[in-house]
Protein backbone atom coordinates (compact mmCIF):
# COMPACT_ATOMS: atom_id res chain seq x y z
CA UNK A 1 0.00 0.00 0.00
CA UNK A 2 1.37 3.38 -1.07
CA UNK A 3 -0.06 6.51 0.54
CA UNK A 4 -0.20 9.59 -1.68
CA UNK A 5 -0.80 13.15 -0.47
CA UNK A 6 -1.76 16.19 -2.53
CA UNK A 7 -1.22 19.63 -1.03
CA UNK A 8 -3.48 22.55 -1.96
CA UNK A 9 -6.27 20.05 -2.61
CA UNK A 10 -8.97 22.71 -2.26
CA UNK A 11 -7.39 24.76 -5.05
CA UNK A 12 -8.02 24.48 -8.78
CA UNK A 13 -5.00 22.35 -9.65
CA UNK A 14 -5.00 20.26 -6.47
CA UNK A 15 -8.68 19.35 -6.65
CA UNK A 16 -8.27 18.41 -10.32
CA UNK A 17 -5.30 16.17 -9.48
CA UNK A 18 -7.35 14.33 -6.85
CA UNK A 19 -10.21 13.93 -9.34
CA UNK A 20 -7.87 12.40 -11.91
CA UNK A 21 -6.36 10.06 -9.30
CA UNK A 22 -9.84 8.82 -8.45
CA UNK A 23 -10.82 8.51 -12.11
CA UNK A 24 -7.81 6.61 -13.39
CA UNK A 25 -8.37 3.78 -10.92
CA UNK A 26 -4.68 3.10 -10.30
CA UNK A 27 -4.85 4.34 -6.70
CA UNK A 28 -7.57 3.40 -4.23
CA UNK A 29 -9.44 6.33 -2.68
CA UNK A 30 -8.35 5.07 0.76
CA UNK A 31 -4.70 5.53 -0.29
CA UNK A 32 -5.17 9.19 -1.26
CA UNK A 33 -4.82 12.03 1.24
CA UNK A 34 -6.04 15.51 0.33
CA UNK A 35 -4.46 18.33 2.33
CA UNK A 36 -5.49 21.95 2.74
CA UNK A 37 -5.06 24.81 5.16
CA UNK A 38 -8.82 24.53 5.68
CA UNK A 39 -9.93 20.86 5.50
CA UNK A 40 -13.56 21.97 5.72
CA UNK A 41 -13.24 22.94 2.04
CA UNK A 42 -12.54 19.29 1.21
CA UNK A 43 -15.93 17.90 2.20
CA UNK A 44 -16.80 16.86 -1.37
CA UNK A 45 -13.50 15.03 -1.72
CA UNK A 46 -13.91 13.35 1.68
CA UNK A 47 -17.34 12.10 0.60
CA UNK A 48 -15.56 10.05 -2.09
CA UNK A 49 -13.57 8.12 0.50
CA UNK A 50 -10.44 10.28 0.44
CA UNK A 51 -8.77 11.10 3.75
CA UNK A 52 -8.36 14.81 4.43
CA UNK A 53 -5.75 16.52 6.59
CA UNK A 54 -4.84 20.05 7.64
CA UNK A 55 -1.60 21.38 6.18
CA UNK A 56 -0.64 25.00 6.85
CA UNK A 57 2.45 26.11 4.92
CA UNK A 58 3.11 28.73 7.59
CA UNK A 59 3.17 26.05 10.32
CA UNK A 60 5.85 23.40 9.84
CA UNK A 61 4.48 21.27 12.68
CA UNK A 62 1.16 20.97 10.84
CA UNK A 63 3.04 19.96 7.70
CA UNK A 64 4.97 17.27 9.57
CA UNK A 65 1.72 15.92 10.99
CA UNK A 66 0.06 15.98 7.57
CA UNK A 67 2.95 14.10 5.96
CA UNK A 68 3.15 11.37 8.62
CA UNK A 69 2.82 7.93 7.05
CA UNK A 70 2.88 9.32 3.51
CA UNK A 71 5.02 7.75 0.77
CA UNK A 72 4.61 10.31 -2.03
CA UNK A 73 3.76 13.99 -1.73
CA UNK A 74 2.68 16.26 -4.54
CA UNK A 75 3.83 19.70 -3.44
CA UNK A 76 1.75 22.20 -5.38
CA UNK A 77 3.33 25.64 -5.32
CA UNK A 78 1.38 28.03 -3.11
CA UNK A 79 -0.23 31.26 -4.34
CA UNK A 80 1.62 33.41 -1.82
CA UNK A 81 3.04 36.12 -4.09
CA UNK A 82 2.16 39.32 -2.25
CA UNK A 83 5.25 39.18 -0.01
CA UNK A 84 8.44 38.57 -2.02
CA UNK A 85 10.25 35.46 -0.85
CA UNK A 86 7.46 34.18 1.38
CA UNK A 87 6.42 31.43 -1.00
CA UNK A 88 9.98 30.06 -1.07
CA UNK A 89 10.02 30.01 2.74
CA UNK A 90 6.76 28.05 2.69
CA UNK A 91 8.07 25.57 0.16
CA UNK A 92 11.30 25.02 2.06
CA UNK A 93 9.27 24.34 5.20
CA UNK A 94 7.23 21.74 3.32
CA UNK A 95 10.34 20.03 1.94
CA UNK A 96 11.92 19.92 5.40
CA UNK A 97 8.69 18.55 6.88
CA UNK A 98 8.51 15.85 4.21
CA UNK A 99 12.07 14.77 4.94
CA UNK A 100 11.43 14.72 8.68
CA UNK A 101 8.20 12.74 8.26
CA UNK A 102 9.95 10.05 6.24
CA UNK A 103 8.32 10.75 2.87
CA UNK A 104 10.03 8.66 0.20
CA UNK A 105 9.35 10.75 -2.91
CA UNK A 106 8.28 14.34 -3.50
CA UNK A 107 6.76 15.71 -6.69
CA UNK A 108 6.76 19.47 -7.21
CA UNK A 109 4.96 21.74 -9.68
CA UNK A 110 7.59 24.11 -11.02
CA UNK A 111 8.00 26.14 -14.23
CA UNK A 112 10.13 25.85 -17.39
CA UNK A 113 13.69 27.14 -17.20
CA UNK A 114 13.46 28.67 -13.72
CA UNK A 115 17.21 29.29 -13.79
CA UNK A 116 16.93 31.79 -16.64
CA UNK A 117 13.25 32.75 -16.60
CA UNK A 118 12.41 36.45 -16.50
CA UNK A 119 9.09 35.87 -14.73
CA UNK A 120 8.91 37.67 -11.42
CA UNK A 121 8.31 34.55 -9.31
CA UNK A 122 10.89 32.31 -11.02
CA UNK A 123 13.32 32.54 -8.05
CA UNK A 124 10.67 30.84 -5.87
CA UNK A 125 10.63 27.83 -8.17
CA UNK A 126 14.40 27.68 -8.62
CA UNK A 127 14.97 27.89 -4.87
CA UNK A 128 12.40 25.17 -4.21
CA UNK A 129 13.98 22.87 -6.77
CA UNK A 130 17.36 23.39 -5.12
CA UNK A 131 15.90 22.67 -1.68
CA UNK A 132 14.33 19.45 -2.94
CA UNK A 133 17.58 18.29 -4.52
CA UNK A 134 19.46 19.00 -1.28
CA UNK A 135 16.89 17.23 0.91
CA UNK A 136 17.94 13.69 0.10
CA UNK A 137 14.36 12.83 -0.88
CA UNK A 138 13.55 11.09 -4.14
CA UNK A 139 12.02 13.67 -6.46
CA UNK A 140 10.10 14.35 -9.65
CA UNK A 141 10.06 18.01 -10.61
CA UNK A 142 7.23 18.78 -13.04
CA UNK A 143 7.80 22.06 -14.85
CA UNK A 144 4.38 23.22 -16.04
CA UNK A 145 4.26 25.54 -19.01
CA UNK A 146 2.05 28.65 -18.87
CA UNK A 147 -1.60 27.66 -18.51
CA UNK A 148 -3.91 28.40 -21.42
CA UNK A 149 -6.37 29.29 -18.66
CA UNK A 150 -4.26 32.34 -17.78
CA UNK A 151 -5.50 34.12 -20.92
CA UNK A 152 -8.92 34.44 -19.33
CA UNK A 153 -7.50 37.21 -17.13
CA UNK A 154 -7.38 39.58 -20.07
CA UNK A 155 -8.99 38.09 -23.17
CA UNK A 156 -12.63 38.99 -22.40
CA UNK A 157 -11.59 42.66 -22.16
CA UNK A 158 -9.35 42.33 -25.24
CA UNK A 159 -12.27 40.99 -27.25
CA UNK A 160 -14.49 43.85 -26.11
CA UNK A 161 -12.09 46.41 -27.55
CA UNK A 162 -10.89 44.18 -30.39
CA UNK A 163 -7.23 44.59 -29.49
CA UNK A 164 -4.67 42.64 -27.48
CA UNK A 165 -1.75 44.71 -26.25
CA UNK A 166 1.32 42.55 -25.68
CA UNK A 167 5.11 42.86 -25.63
CA UNK A 168 5.77 39.23 -26.60
CA UNK A 169 7.08 40.24 -30.04
CA UNK A 170 7.75 37.18 -32.20
CA UNK A 171 8.12 34.95 -29.14
CA UNK A 172 6.35 31.61 -29.05
CA UNK A 173 4.87 29.59 -26.22
CA UNK A 174 3.57 26.04 -25.95
CA UNK A 175 0.64 26.61 -23.61
CA UNK A 176 -1.02 23.72 -21.80
CA UNK A 177 -4.30 23.67 -19.89
CA UNK A 178 -4.44 23.43 -16.11
CA UNK A 179 -6.63 20.35 -16.49
CA UNK A 180 -3.98 18.60 -18.57
CA UNK A 181 -1.31 19.52 -16.02
CA UNK A 182 -3.50 17.93 -13.35
CA UNK A 183 -3.93 14.76 -15.42
CA UNK A 184 -0.18 14.48 -15.93
CA UNK A 185 0.58 15.09 -12.25
CA UNK A 186 -1.94 12.42 -11.25
CA UNK A 187 -0.33 9.96 -13.66
CA UNK A 188 3.11 10.73 -12.27
CA UNK A 189 1.83 10.27 -8.72
CA UNK A 190 0.18 6.94 -9.53
CA UNK A 191 3.22 5.48 -11.27
CA UNK A 192 6.06 4.04 -9.21
CA UNK A 193 8.94 6.53 -9.51
CA UNK A 194 12.20 5.33 -11.03
CA UNK A 195 14.95 7.56 -9.72
CA UNK A 196 14.97 11.34 -9.74
CA UNK A 197 13.75 13.33 -12.72
CA UNK A 198 12.92 16.78 -14.01
CA UNK A 199 10.28 16.92 -16.75
CA UNK A 200 8.61 19.78 -18.60
CA UNK A 201 4.91 19.73 -19.47
CA UNK A 202 3.91 21.66 -22.57
CA UNK A 203 1.31 21.73 -25.26
CA UNK A 204 1.97 20.03 -28.61
CA UNK A 205 2.57 23.27 -30.52
CA UNK A 206 4.39 26.51 -29.86
CA UNK A 207 2.43 29.56 -31.00
CA UNK A 208 3.05 33.30 -31.31
CA UNK A 209 0.59 35.99 -30.25
CA UNK A 210 -1.03 36.26 -33.71
CA UNK A 211 -1.74 32.51 -33.76
CA UNK A 212 -3.17 32.58 -30.24
CA UNK A 213 -5.29 35.63 -31.10
CA UNK A 214 -6.70 33.80 -34.14
CA UNK A 215 -7.69 30.83 -31.94
CA UNK A 216 -9.43 33.20 -29.53
CA UNK A 217 -11.12 35.13 -32.34
CA UNK A 218 -12.31 31.98 -34.11
CA UNK A 219 -13.77 30.57 -30.89
CA UNK A 220 -15.47 33.80 -29.82
CA UNK A 221 -16.59 34.87 -33.28
CA UNK A 222 -15.15 38.33 -32.71
CA UNK A 223 -12.16 40.12 -34.30
CA UNK A 224 -8.97 40.44 -32.25
CA UNK A 225 -5.94 42.41 -33.42
CA UNK A 226 -2.55 41.96 -31.77
CA UNK A 227 -0.86 45.26 -30.94
CA UNK A 228 2.80 44.93 -30.04
CA UNK A 229 4.03 47.45 -27.45
CA UNK A 230 7.13 47.97 -25.33
CA UNK A 231 7.46 46.66 -21.80
CA UNK A 232 7.08 50.20 -20.53
CA UNK A 233 3.89 50.78 -22.52
CA UNK A 234 2.46 47.46 -21.35
CA UNK A 235 3.25 48.31 -17.73
CA UNK A 236 1.56 51.68 -18.08
CA UNK A 237 -1.54 50.06 -19.56
CA UNK A 238 -1.84 47.43 -16.84
CA UNK A 239 -1.21 50.04 -14.18
CA UNK A 240 -3.78 52.32 -15.77
CA UNK A 241 -6.34 49.52 -15.51
CA UNK A 242 -5.96 49.76 -11.74
CA UNK A 243 -3.88 46.62 -11.24
CA UNK A 244 -1.46 46.49 -8.29
CA UNK A 245 2.28 46.60 -8.95
CA UNK A 246 2.52 42.88 -8.20
CA UNK A 247 0.29 42.17 -11.22
CA UNK A 248 2.02 44.77 -13.38
CA UNK A 249 5.38 43.11 -12.74
CA UNK A 250 3.96 39.64 -13.37
CA UNK A 251 2.30 40.54 -16.69
CA UNK A 252 5.30 42.42 -18.06
CA UNK A 253 7.82 39.80 -16.97
CA UNK A 254 5.70 36.98 -18.46
CA UNK A 255 5.56 38.72 -21.84
CA UNK A 256 9.29 39.40 -21.71
CA UNK A 257 9.93 35.74 -20.93
CA UNK A 258 7.95 34.69 -24.01
CA UNK A 259 9.74 37.27 -26.16
CA UNK A 260 13.12 35.91 -25.05
CA UNK A 261 12.16 32.37 -26.06
CA UNK A 262 12.18 30.85 -22.57
CA UNK A 263 8.72 29.33 -23.10
CA UNK A 264 9.41 28.11 -26.64
CA UNK A 265 9.65 24.46 -25.62
CA UNK A 266 7.65 21.49 -26.91
CA UNK A 267 7.95 18.13 -25.17
CA UNK A 268 6.11 14.80 -25.35
CA UNK A 269 6.08 14.45 -21.56
CA UNK A 270 2.32 14.79 -21.32
CA UNK A 271 1.69 12.04 -23.85
CA UNK A 272 4.29 9.80 -22.19
CA UNK A 273 2.56 10.17 -18.81
CA UNK A 274 -1.07 10.01 -19.94
CA UNK A 275 -1.06 8.11 -23.23
CA UNK A 276 -2.88 10.89 -25.08
CA UNK A 277 -2.17 14.24 -26.73
CA UNK A 278 -2.65 17.48 -24.76
CA UNK A 279 -5.62 19.65 -25.68
CA UNK A 280 -4.78 22.23 -28.33
CA UNK A 281 -5.12 25.95 -27.71
CA UNK A 282 -7.81 26.19 -30.40
CA UNK A 283 -9.87 23.34 -28.93
CA UNK A 284 -9.48 24.76 -25.43
CA UNK A 285 -10.96 28.13 -26.41
CA UNK A 286 -13.83 26.46 -28.26
CA UNK A 287 -14.60 24.38 -25.18
CA UNK A 288 -14.49 27.46 -22.96
CA UNK A 289 -16.09 29.91 -25.36
CA UNK A 290 -18.51 31.16 -22.68
CA UNK A 291 -15.61 32.37 -20.53
CA UNK A 292 -14.41 34.65 -23.33
CA UNK A 293 -17.55 36.76 -23.00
Amino acid sequence: MTKILVTGASGQLGSAVVSHLLANGKVAASDIVAASRNPAKLADIAAKGVETRAADFDDQASLEAAFAGIDRVLLISTDELAVPGKRLVQHKAAVAAAAKAGVKHILYTSMPNPDKSLISFAPDHLGTEEAIKASGLGYTIIRNSWYIDNYFMGMPHNLQIGQWYTSTGDGRIANISREDCAAAAAAALANTPTGNSIVTLTGAESLNADQIAKAVSDAAGKPLQVVQVTDEQLAAGVRGAGMPELVVELVVSADANIREGNFDIVTDTFETLTGRKPQSVADFFVQHKAALG
